[in-house]
């Protein structure tokens, strides 16, 4: 086996929603994950504010990469190269990230990776269950996004199957929770109240599961709509909303179609191996009922601890030393956060490699002001 510190060494960092995350991370093991959360300033919006999760970045990033280097043990001069997500997320929470990448990689003299926030949720598996076979099927499902992606190479193709075409399942678990007054985020705490209710106490719909809907597309907006108007009905009635009912059978509709069409897509692809990320994949059941799905197709699942799936800058690091290993192209000093990258683009590269690259960084003085902050 190849000696440990032969593996590339990478320090990641993550902002493209409320958290600041810093991950180190040396080939497949992890060294460090320090996460600043700005989750509680967000609470009293009841949602997150972009501008107060840009702040917050803005103060917690240097601290928290103090941290992580400390937390690793390891040298910021001894790094290999700086990952961040250049997209998709917030437009200005991403552009703190990429510009303090920019400038640690510079000072530094390290190569940049710009990569895919998506592609780093599938590629931080790495870290919990060694390296992911190829082609795996991933399911990611946060506050942002459902997707269903098909992966034949981390760093490099990265195929769509199906997405929401709505309300991410995140989001739908937020806003519920919110008709229920139940707190920001609502994800943990829908987990938490479902657990003593009975999933199937009231028939919610189960979006886009007609023979003529598209087969892997999610749709959760119908599903909200119906909890809320179930609820508005109880309460117009004076009757008293049995919450943990609610909590569960909603609960229930969200991942019995999440998990009937990961399987399904596996099936139809010939893959054998799903994989589950993202916020929502912390949540218990979802968890249980893709084991026992998967377990009756003949799947292997993976899913990472849930400190894993929601966003975090370890998953970061892992993709970007996955960069270095297969000795992909670096970004270009001109790399901009691209609020709607597409999960085809598992990195951003330079158009052309720098000329000197590792030696001299004078092509950066090339860049306008105007495209570092494009």
């Amino acid at each position: 086996m190849a000696d440990m510190r032969d593996e590339p060494l990478v320090l990641g960092i993550e902002t493209s929603c409320d958290e600041t995350g810093v991950g180190i991370v040396r080939g497949t093991t992890l060294l460090a994950d320090a996460v600043a959360s700005s989750v509680d300033e967000h609470a009293r919006f009841g949602g997150v504010v972009p501008e107060v999760a840009s702040r917050a970045h803005l103060e917690a990033m240097v601290p928290t990469i103090e941290r992580a280097l400390k937390e690793a043990g390891v040298s910021a001069k001894d790094l290999d190269g700086i990952a961040v997500t250049a997209g998709p997320g917030l437009a200005g929470a991403l552009l703190v990230g990429v510009s303090a990448a920019k400038a640690y990689a510079y000072a530094l003299g390290k190569p940049l990776y710009g990569v895919n926030h998506l592609a780093a949720h599938i590629c931080v598996d790495q870290l919990e269950h060694g390296p992911l076979p190829e082609p795996t099927m991933a399911l990611l499902v946060s506050g942002g996004h459902s997707s269903l992606l098909l992966s034949a190479d981390i760093t490099s193709d990265v195929r769509p199957m199906g997405a929401t075409i709505d309300d991410a399942a995140g989001e739908a678990f937020d806003k519920v929770a919110r008709v229920l007054n139940l707190g920001f985020p609502g994800g943990p705490v829908i987990d938490r109240y479902a657990r003593e209710g009975d999933p199937e106490a009231i028939a919610f719909p189960r979006g886009l599961t007609g023979p003529r809907d598209a087969a892997y597309d999610f749709s959760f907006s119908g599903l909200k709509t119906a909890v809320a108007r179930w609820i508005e009905a109880k309460r117009a009635a004076g009757e008293e909303v049995p919450v943990r009912d609610v909590a569960a059978s909603f609960q229930e509709a969200v991942v019995d179609v999440l998990t009937r069409k990961a399987v399904r897509a596996c099936k139809d692809q010939g893959v054998d191996h799903l994989m589950i990320g993202g916020g929502v994949a912390a949540n218990s059941r979802l968890r249980a009922l893709a084991q026992e799905r998967c377990e009756k197709a003949g799947i292997r699942l993976r899913v990472p601890r849930p400190k894993l799936c929601t966003d975090n800058g370890a998953m970061v690091a892992a993709l970007g030393a996955e960069m270095v290993r297969r000795d992909r192209a670096a970004s270009a000093w001109d790399l901009s956060a691209d609020s709607s990258l597409p999960v085809t683009a598992s990195h951003v590269p330079a158009e052309q490699p720098p000329h000197h690259h590792g030696h001299s960084h004078d092509h950066v003085h090339e860049t306008s002001k105007e495209n570092l902050y494009s």
